[in-house]
């Protein structure tokens, strides 16, 4: 695990490394709470900023679900704050893309992991890793909800 300050151009990154998925999803959830305290996301100044917190808490769980699920788990989990927006980064070594099942009723189990991620996440997505790396990235953004209204909303 590593825990990053600010670089130059003002982004805060923190990286988790991951093998194998004994309570990896609980790991990152806990790393993510950390992290948004510490960012000023949690405790949160009102009821819309508690459910953003909510929202990336379980945009983390459904994102590392789908590695453990889908691609052999997570190798990498990480956090990219920059100005109220975060970016959640999962790595791993599958090249398969994520791909929506096939639509579901909301009441069976299973299946609605990104369906989850085109509701609550603000953009989201998939790259090949590096050069020479083997596996994919799957990331999503999300931005922290303002802790007072703008002026011209007042």
């Amino acid at each position: 695990m590593s825990d990053g300050d600010a670089g130059a151009d003002g982004v805060q990154v923190r990286r988790l490394l991951l093998r194998g998925t004994r309570r990896v999803v609980s790991r990152c959830r806990d790393f993510t709470a950390e992290a948004l305290t510490d960012w000023g996301w949690l405790p949160a100044t009102n009821e819309a900023g508690e459910e953003r917190a909510e929202d990336v808490l379980l945009l983390v769980s459904e994102v590392v679900t789908n590695a453990c699920l889908h691609a052999g788990g997570p190798e990498e989990f990480v956090l990219r704050h920059e100005r109220g927006r975060l970016r959640v980064e999962v790595s791993d070594l599958s090249p398969e893309p994520p791909r929506p099942r096939a639509p579901r009723s909301p009441a069976l189990p299973g299946g609605h992991g990104l369906m989850v991620l085109d509701r609550l996440a603000g953009a989201w997505g998939y790259e090949a890793r590096g050069a020479g790396t083997a596996g994919k990235v799957v990331w999503l953004e999300i931005s922290r909800v303002p802790d007072r209204p703008p002026a011209e909303l007042l």
